[in-house]
């Protein structure tokens, strides 16, 4: 066997491999504020850009949704608060009422852009639970689809996205007025 099929260190060795290098800048801390990175907050920075250079789907007026740019999968949201503050138990009712109403319209409006057959809904209160950015409250709404649970990211560990963040954004926001 010559070294091409044997696969020495990043010779191709007849695997078919998919990369995500993305993930490795969020691993490293980009756009995360971290303890040793004096990165400022990116959920009180967005909401200062525009909406399509911040990703911005809708605005209301306690919350925001944006794209996740580390999806887990296609058309992946947050619904974040403006204000900066970590724990559901310290917001209002209004910002709690919003950031549940936001999240459900999210819903209508994937289900209708994308045909999302179901969801996966949370928050990460706490770095312990999760959160990368644990300083500022966010609610993910994830679609899902029959069969995307495949062998990719399973055994790939590797998501398929079939489309650039900025034109999902763009498809959602032109459909958020209308559900």
């Amino acid at each position: 066997m010559d070294e091409e099929q044997t696969g020495g260190a990043g010779i191709p060795d007849g695997w078919a491999r998919l990369w995500a290098p993305h993930r490795m800048e969020y691993l490293s801390g980009e756009n995360r504020p971290l303890p040793d990175n004096n990165v400022p907050c990116p959920f009180c920075r967005i909401p200062t850009l525009d909406d399509e250079a911040g990703l911005i789907v809708a605005r209301g007026t306690h919350c925001y949704v944006v794209m996740n740019l580390y999806p887990y999968n296609a058309g992946h949201l947050l619904v974040c608060l403006y204000r900066h503050v970590a724990d559901l138990t310290d917001l209002d009712p209004a910002e709690r009422n919003e950031i549940l109403e936001m999240s459900a319209h999210a819903m209508k409006v994937l289900r209708k852009v994308s045909g999302a057959q179901g969801f996966n809904l949370g928050m990460n209160q706490g770095a312990i639970s999760g959160a990368g950015i644990a300083e500022h409250i966010h609610q993910h709404v994830v679609p899902r689809w029959g069969g995307d649970s495949n062998f990719m990211p399973v055994i790939g560990q590797t998501k398929v996205l079939p489309q650039l963040l900025k034109d999902t954004r763009n498809a959602l926001a032109a459909s958020w007025d209308l559900v």
